[in-house]
Order: C-alpha cells, then sequence, then structure tokens
C-alpha cells in the first residue's frame, strides 16, 4: 500500500484530504508541522508528500526544499498562495505539482494517483540502449542519469523531460508540446511550469546553466536536446 505524508496545519483540510486518500486504498498520515515532517520523513519511508505552504515554523517552501534534497519522491504542493510567483518558487524549489485552494477532494485523489503512477514508470520502465553526450549518460532501463561519475538529483519530472528531449537529439519541442507529453505521464500542472522545471534541471546538469551543452533553447519555438 502507498504511503502518503499529508502536511496541513488547517486540521479540518487535512482531515478531509486523509479521509478522501484512504477511501482510495492509500496510507496516510497528517502532521501539521513542518520540522515534525521532517522528523517522519527521515524515519519512514514515504511514496508522495502533500505539503501546504503556511505552515507554522518551518515554512512549506523550506520543507519542500529540505524533502527534496532528501527525496526523490513527487512533492505536490497545496496552497492558498495560488500567485504565480508563489507556484514558480515552489516549482523551483522542487516540487512536482501545485493545487490552488480551496480544490476539490477529488481532484487530489486524481493527481496523487497520477503522480503516484508516474513515478512508477519513472522508476520501472522497459529496457533500452543507453543515451551519452559529453559525459551525460541516461539509462532508460534502470532510470539514471550520471555526469561526470555523479548522479544529479533529478524529480520525476526533471528526468522524464530530460529523456524526453534526449531520445529525439536536434527536435525542437515547444513547451505546449513537452507539457502534453509530460502530462501524458501523469504530471498535472500548468504549461509555464514547464519552464520551471527545464531551468531546474538545467541546473543540475548543465556546467553553466546560462550557457547550456545539452538542453538549449531556440528562441520563439522551444527546446531541444544537443545531442549528436
Amino acid at each position: 500500500m502507498k504511503r502518503i505524508l499529508i502536511v496541513e496545519d488547517d486540521q479540518a483540510i487535512g482531515e478531509l484530504e486523509q479521509d478522501y486518500l484512504v477511501a482510495a486504498g492509500l496510507e496516510v498520515e497528517v502532521l501539521g508541522d513542518g520540522a515534525l515532517a521532517l522528523e517522519a520523513a527521515a524515519r519512514e519511508g514515504w511514496d508522495l508528500f502533500v505539503v501546504d505552504l503556511m505552515l507554522p515554523g518551518l515554512d512549506g517552501f523550506s520543507l519542500c526544499a529540505e524533502l527534496r534534497r532528501r527525496s526523490h519522491r513527487p512533492i505536490i504542493v497545496v496552497s492558498a498562495l495560488g500567485a504565480e510567483a508563489d507556484k514558480v518558487r515552489a516549482l523551483g524549489l522542487g516540487a512536482d505539482d501545485f493545487v490552488t485552494k480551496p480544490f476539490g477532494p477529488a481532484e487530489l485523489v486524481a493527481r496523487v494517483r497520477a503522480h503516484l503512477e508516474r513515478y512508477d514508470r519513472v522508476s520501472g520502465g522497459q529496457a533500452s540502449s543507453l543515451i551519452t553526450h559529453l559525459g551525460l549518460t541516461i539509462d532508460p532501463e534502470k532510470k539514471t542519469v550520471s555526469l561526470g561519475g555523479k548522479n544529479p538529483a533529478l524529480t520525476p519530472t526533471e528526468y522524464s523531460l530530460l529523456l524526453i528531449l534526449a531520445s529525439s537529439p536536434g527536435r525542437i519541442y515547444s513547451k505546449e508540446e513537452l507539457f502534453e507529453l509530460v502530462r501524458g505521464q501523469g504530471f498535472y500542472g500548468e504549461t509555464s511550469a514547464i519552464t520551471v522545471h527545464i531551468r531546474r534541471l538545467r541546473e543540475k546538469i548543465e556546467k553553466d546553466p546560462s550557457n547550456p551543452r545539452f538542453v538549449e533553447t531556440v528562441w520563439g519555438m522551444g527546446y531541444r536536446f544537443a545531442g549528436d
């Protein structure tokens, strides 16, 4: 059974989210404090995190950053802070999705299921040839990425984007195309989120993100992988 950790200081909302996710066959724990959530994340295995941003003590932004540092598991932010800047900041800190309050509990269940399924696909998958370019190696069979002997800590969304681009080097993908392709793997969000995820990806695999060797911007058209 998949295990979900909800970090929500509004008890009524947390219990509502828990009820719907439990009814969907998931094991769920609700904590109302960011520091307690970090302790729980350190001692127990979780498959997905649902994080509110407005938390007492350790705020949701800081919690997202720390969870991402410790885990590759999906993070869904749920918040009344719906400004574009808040969404960009949360995604930039490692969140995979952003749900603005108020929302229907069934929508949350659908997004949780989709991210769990996508993570399983990214972690499993079928055998395929290695993709290599300038010291970057992508192993679609093992779902790993290595660069200069190190393994960049990519989120599932970042890995999906890199694999899509690298599988067709030189092909230009518009932001809308990438959004549809990643959404087909269970990604929920907005088209503008692709820009944030590309930026985060570059920060992890590019020596100079402003002058990328791998994921290039084709102005007015989209992105492409610069492999041979």
